[in-house]
């Protein structure tokens, strides 16, 4: 798909992101064509440049398909530059603190008076509310909201392994955003969208509130969960890898019996059903381990692939560097990490008419792709030039992706 083609080209955004809510946003309206400006600080830039140990990845992860307009916003010439790009732009995102940007004189308020179509994206840890002074991070929603409750056993709440809440609220906010534009084609006004971290688990345990007033019992950690299939586990392979398991019908339980020559339990009238396998899980089940143990995990992989049965290596994140899948689908993209290296990445899980949203741009680097806007803002190359001895602005030329 060719840029002028994508679904958002011709929008251009100005992202107050930092960490990952709000640079997640950006880089989905970035992928899907709009012209997404990182503001940053002059100099260093964003802080998730350097980071290190869990964030090492922020930045690279989160930037693709961006320029990066450097301005000190602490600074008036700053914040008055700030307000005149406003108007060259259709979206605002900020992920900052509570009330900071109102600090700096940027709040939605002030913009709006710049430009009444400006769609202003707040990403908050939470909604307006006895919380909305918080500080919030994924960790303390994912404790406040249940998440981590859910998802470790009792007594050992644990967070999920990614950013999942940073990474469902700056979808919203796209979501928001997205339906903020089209009101906008017949009102032409703007308006505010507000996405929260605290709210976004709400929504994910949503299906465990219903469960509770379905059945009328708390839901236990998903470890301790009742069982509702006789087979979705984890078994251990010959050389101690783990490959889980599901079977999910009794058609999915005659085909595996066929395909992994358990003759004896294919006509077991006691193993016939699910229900009945459920039953008898007291001998089936460590009979059904030992047997699968004595297959390495490429045999086991191919015979439930055979079969047709949900089955699933337990991987790490790198081993998706070679994962068929991705890599045949045309699902990574090659991507530059600020000290130069390169590292493929999972594009958008996401295609339209066929075709998935490709690399344009790499990561920038601090103030790359400026110049673009600040023209556009009417800045001469004197004026620009001028900003850049003071420190307020930096620019760079922009390279090829």
């Amino acid at each position: 798909m060719k840029p002028q083609q994508l679904p958002l080209a011709g929008i251009r955004v100005l992202e107050l992101g930092h960490n990952i809510m709000g640079p997640a946003c950006g880089l989905i309206l970035a992928d899907l064509g709009a012209e997404v400006y990182k503001v940053e600080r002059p100099g260093k830039g964003d802080d998730t440049r350097w980071l290190q140990g869990f964030g090492a990845g922020f930045f690279t992860c989160f930037n693709r398909n961006k320029k990066s307009l450097a301005i000190d916003l602490k600074a008036d010439a700053g914040r008055e530059l700030f307000l005149k790009l406003v108007a060259q732009v259709d979206v605002v995102i900020e992920n900052f603190a509570p009330g900071t940007v109102d600090r700096l004189g940027l709040g939605y308020a002030v913009c709006k008076e710049h430009n009444p179509g400006l769609i202003f994206c707040s990403l908050k840890g939470f909604m307006p509310g006895p919380y909305a002074h918080r500080p919030a991070l994924d960790e303390v929603v994912q404790m406040m909201g249940g998440l981590a409750y859910m998802t470790g056993p009792s007594g050992k709440p644990m967070r999920a392994g990614a950013s999942v809440t940073d990474i469902l609220s700056g979808s919203f906010g796209v979501i928001g955003i997205l339906a903020a534009l089209h009101q906008r084609r017949d009102s032409g006004l703007g308006q505010l969208v507000q996405a929260s971290l605290f709210e976004s688990v709400a929504f994910l345990m949503g299906q465990h509130m219903a469960g509770a007033a379905v059945s009328g019992q708390a839901p236990p950690p998903m470890p301790e969960r009742g069982r509702t299939w006789s087979v979705y586990e984890l078994f251990n392979t010959r050389e101690g890898q783990q490959v889980f398991v599901g079977i999910t019908s009794d058609r999915h339980w005659q085909r595996m019996c066929k395909a992994f020559g358990f003759d004896d339990w294919t006509n077991d009238p006691k193993l016939a059903t699910n229900q009945g396998r459920i039953e008898n899980r007291a001998w089936f089940s460590p009979e059904l381990q030992q047997r699968l143990q004595r297959l390495d995990k490429a045999t086991l992989m191919a015979l439930a692939e055979q079969a047709g049965i949900p089955f699933a290596p337990v991987n790490q994140p790198v081993d998706l560097w070679d994962d068929p899948q991705m890599n045949d689908s045309g699902g990574l993209v090659e991507t530059a990490t600020p000290a130069g290296k390169s590292v493929k990445l999972p594009k958008l899980p996401l295609r339209l008419d066929g075709h998935s949203f490709a690399l344009r741009l790499q990561p920038p680097a601090v103030g790359e792709g400026a110049s673009d806007i600040l023209q556009l803002a009417g800045l001469t190359q004197e004026e620009m030039e001028n900003l850049i001895r003071a420190k307020i602005i930096a620019v760079r030329p922009l390279r090829e992706p």
